[in-house]
């Protein structure tokens, strides 16, 4: 069983990254038209790459450094802002990244193709349940912090040392109610524009590399 990427730095990310690289076709040896019908997509860059599926990472590993800092996120459906924080994860340092199983987007080729490769060396986990792995995570000493704009609290305000997790929430209705119930506390990016929110992507980089700062990292 295997499946297709596309796009140049996808498809050089995934040679030197996880899993197991079976064929690459380039152009122009291979013609557009017949890239394009291999990852059925015109955004391939003239490189398509045949691969083992995603090797999803197990939840509970990516809790195990004393200062584990993870992203988790609340039915994310688009599979580009998916992969947009996924790479926001990979270069602010993150240990890996938590999706539900299901009503979320999977790392798929466009997730890839997003994340400029980032998900071939990023761990990215699927769980069940995420209000119930939120409580694992509190149950192994981590705090978890969720993002909300209604939030009081500013997202500098709070100590993001040790063992954290982010919780982001779905494009048009934030965190669920369970949730949200399910974090410590809730901490929102004060905006001084007429839109009254970031995407998810965005709002996970301001997030990260705050944390990154107290951390003493960046």
């Amino acid at each position: 069983m295997s499946e297709r990427i596309y796009g140049r730095r996808p498809v050089a990310e995934a040679e030197r990254g996880r899993r197991r690289v079976h064929r690459v076709w380039r152009a122009p040896e291979t013609v557009a038209e017949e890239l394009e019908r291999l990852c059925g997509s015109p955004d391939h860059q003239g490189v398509v790459a045949e691969v083992e599926p995603y090797p999803y990472a197990d939840p509970s590993a990516l809790l195990d450094g004393d200062d584990a800092l993870v992203v988790a996120l609340d039915q994310v459906q688009d599979p580009h802002n998916l992969g947009a924080v996924c790479r926001a994860a990979e270069v602010a340092g993150a240990a890996g990244v938590v999706i539900p199983e299901r009503r979320a987007a999977s790392v798929t080729a466009a997730t890839c193709k997003a994340s400029a490769g980032a998900v071939e060396h990023l761990p990215v986990a699927r769980v069940r349940n995420l209000a119930d792995w939120l409580a694992e995570a509190k149950e192994r000493g981590a705090w978890a912090y969720g993002a909300s704009a209604e939030a009081e609290r500013s997202y500098t305000d709070v100590d993001w040392s040790g063992r954290a997790v982010l919780v982001l929430g779905s494009e048009g209705s934030g965190l669920r109610r369970r949730v949200a119930e399910s974090c410590d506390e809730l901490v929102s990016i004060p905006v001084a524009g007429r839109v009254g929110s970031l995407n998810a992507s965005v709002a996970a980089a301001v997030i990260l590399f705050e944390a990154r700062r107290q951390r003493g990292d960046g």
